[in-house]
């Protein structure tokens, strides 16, 4: 069995940022932090280590969650893996993150997202499916899917 992920949620509505850490826990895995605006989010990063950060685009702040994303792989202490109702925001290069969970998600969606990072993550590449909701970027498409 892989250790369990440190998982830092970055979500500007409190009830999605509630569900998802309920969601993250009732898997098995640990929230380490939470941030609404590319601010915390920076001030999280730099104080906390986390596996993976689900990052929505549109913060408090505006759409700074490409930002984040930026900040965080610039720094190459957590993987990024993006949540929103509009993946056609983010950029090709998707600012060095893994890939995207769609809103609305389900149960389902993010829990087998989840156990599939946390073979990506923890043992590199995935040896499971990928998730039907859940996209990877290209960058992670050739090594993680390769042929698939």
């Amino acid at each position: 069995m892989n250790e369990p992920l440190k998982v830092l949620i970055v979500e500007d509505e409190a009830l999605l940022a509630m569900e998802l850490e309920s969601l993250v826990q009732d898997a098995g895995h640990s929230v380490v932090g939470w941030a609404t605006s590319l601010a915390e989010a920076r001030e999280v990063v730099d104080s906390t280590r986390a596996d993976i950060a689900f990052v929505d685009i549109h913060l408090t702040d505006g759409p700074t969650g490409i930002d984040v994303a930026e900040y965080i792989d610039d720094r190459k202490n957590s993987m990024v893996v993006f949540m929103t109702a509009n993946p056609k925001r983010i950029p090709d290069h998707f600012a060095g993150a893994i890939g995207v969970i769609a809103k609305p998600y389900t149960v389902h969606g993010v829990t087998s997202a989840l156990r599939y990072l946390q073979e990506g993550v923890r043992r590199p590449p995935p040896t499971s499916e990928r998730p039907a909701g859940f996209t990877l970027s290209p960058a992670f498409e050739t090594v993680w899917a390769p042929g698939r």
